[in-house]
């Protein structure tokens, strides 16, 4: 077609066709046949193809943007026409349509070598239950215009809690011992957490020897899920994206401190106010004020209650049910 259009400029400019035909390598009857063509206005199928650009396009921007190929044909045969995948292809490329999509731009799971086998104690049981029987813990990091900020947790799985972070520039093992220490603090210092299961990812900072270390000082049990398989550590996934969504989404910091700033403020409010869904709706730091009442009361009206020893702990990776768990830790 450019072939054409040059010949157009060609004869504009007072040079004989044939001679233009020549130059631009396309014959003269192809030339006067284009226009032909063009003097009797399109053609039914590109009238076809216009209709469908514009329908494309409607559902691209109801879509905010957000509509790649395979919606696009989805969207397409959901109002009735049935498109070629390579068409849509073609014309969306064409008309400068294209989905959006989130790169991964930066890696925190880094599996350690081989040594010390961690098992997986938790084997996906996330029910809510009782506190202190198994906590999850994560790293993420968060975009400023200082550089990365990263950002280690722990949740307790019974209540959904988040008893410790730790933020910092580097993503090194003292991120997640500082996040840990946070939380035994939290619950009363060491003698408190003796037996809780410390679950995470395969990365390398909860499979180094000073993390196990830290956790086997203070008799606490390292639970680890497979590398790569982000559902045994759903939680901890879970509620980075709740922290992005309605903390970090749409704002650019300008300093990591501001960073902090907001992130420490979204998680007191998450702590105290906001209501979690797997919680039936109430606040984590309520639900554990509800459990521990309850608790208390069944023990008052004359229910049996006993200490557990290691022996009489239960292996979740047999029974992931974390009801069944707090239930057996409770009796």
């Amino acid at each position: 077609m450019k072939r054409f259009e040059c010949v157009d400029d060609q004869k504009a400019a007072g040079f004989p066709v044939t001679a233009a035909c020549e130059a631009a390598g396309v014959s003269t009857s192809g030339y006067y046949d284009r226009q032909q063509r063009e003097a009797a206005g399109p053609t039914e199928r590109q009238l076809a193809e216009a209709e469908l650009v514009a329908l494309m396009r409607q559902l691209f921007d109801d879509a905010d943007g957000n509509y790649g190929v395979p919606r696009m044909v989805k969207a397409l045969r959901r109002a009735g026409l049935v498109v070629n995948k390579k068409r849509v292809v073609r014309l969306m490329r064409l008309h400068g349509m294209a989905g959006r999509f989130r790169r991964r731009k930066c890696r925190t799971t880094f599996p350690g070598p081989d040594g010390y086998h961690i098992p997986d104690l938790v084997g996906r049981g996330f029910a809510p239950g009782q506190p202190d029987v198994a906590w999850c813990q994560d790293i993420t990091y968060i975009p400023t215009r200082e550089g990365w900020l990263y950002l280690g947790s722990v949740l307790d799985l019974g209540s959904r809690r988040l008893l410790g972070y730790s933020m910092a520039d580097h993503m090194r093992t003292q991120l997640v011992l500082d996040a840990l220490g946070m939380a035994i603090a939290a619950r009363g210092g060491d003698e408190a957490v003796t037996g809780v299961i410390t679950h995470a990812d395969r990365g390398s900072q909860y499979t180094a020897n000073d993390y196990i270390d830290f956790c086997q000082d203070r008799k606490m049990r390292p639970s680890v899920g497979r590398t790569g398989v982000c559902w045994d550590n759903a939680v901890a996934e879970s509620f980075w994206e709740s922290l992005k969504r309605e903390g970090v989404q749409g704002r650019v910091f300008a300093t990591r401190a501001e960073a902090r700033r907001a992130i420490f403020k979204w998680i007191n409010w998450y702590n105290t106010s906001r209501l979690h869904s797997t919680l039936n709706h109430v606040p984590p730091v309520e639900f554990e004020a509800q459990w521990r009442k309850a608790n208390t009361s069944t023990t008052l009206s004359g229910s049996e209650s006993r200490s557990i020893d290691e022996g009489d702990m239960i292996d979740p990776v047999k029974t992931p049910d974390h009801d069944h768990l707090a239930e057996v830790v409770a009796s």
